[in-house]
């Protein structure tokens, strides 16, 4: 039951891969340990990706995705943005994806990136990661509008597409995915709560923090 409660976002993580086309063999960098890139990653290794690295600030969430959920194959914990940073962010963003290429041995970078943050510095340093002629999908959802690296994007000849929510056939692919067991997504839930506690669910999701990640609500029993 819990792990059909979750299967709305593993669709949307299938639906995310599918914008990416991932191929089998290919190497996946995904910026954010949260549900949803910890399901893209999952996913991602479920499509039989070559290397799957994940990319967070929280180390408790890097744990998640190499020790609990096993779909990272490595981690990298990224360097907070400093004010002085941003200014020159995309000085920054090209330092810190060059240190994520050697680290992984990606060469000139992995053939997809994903960013599941919406955070500006991680969508710089995406950009700067992907290698010549890869593809770059935005999946987080953070301000409107940001400084993005077009001409890096030109240069590099990078292929660049949006993902929210899905489309015809993603969920029966979510379905399988999670009854084959080569995605568990009840391995993110971090709360739960009785159907009488639901406002103190709700709460819980709304402080959010590093150590929350799904919360899951009981149905009314008898």
């Amino acid at each position: 039951m819990e792990d059909g409660a979750l299967c709305e976002p593993v669709a949307v993580a299938v639906q995310i891969l599918k914008v990416a086309d991932l191929r089998a063999g290919q190497t996946v960098v995904v910026f954010g340990c949260g549900p949803i890139g910890l399901l893209v990653q999952s996913v991602a290794k479920a499509y039989a990706a070559r290397k799957v690295i994940g990319v967070d600030i929280s180390r408790k969430r890097l744990e998640m995705a190499e020790k609990e959920m096993r779909c990272a194959d490595g981690v990298f914990l990224a360097p907070m943005c400093t004010e002085k940073d941003a200014n020159g962010q995309g000085e920054w963003a090209a330092k810190v994806a060059r240190e994520i290429k050697e680290r992984f041995g990606l060469g000139e970078g992995p053939d997809v990136v994903i960013d599941a943050t919406g955070a500006a510095s991680c969508i710089q340093t995406g950009v700067h990661l992907c290698k010549k002629g890869g593809m770059y999908v935005q999946a987080g959802m953070g301000r409107e509008n940001i400084n993005f690296p077009i001409t890096t994007v030109c240069i590099r000849d990078l292929t660049v597409r949006g993902s929210i929510r899905y489309t015809a056939g993603v969920y029966p692919m979510a379905v399988e995915l999670v009854a084959s067991g080569k995605v568990q997504p009840s391995k993110l839930i971090t709360h739960r709560f009785k159907f009488k506690e639901a406002e103190k669910a709700f709460e819980t999701v709304k402080a959010g923090g590093e150590d929350t990640l799904k919360v899951l609500i009981e149905g009314v029993k008898d």
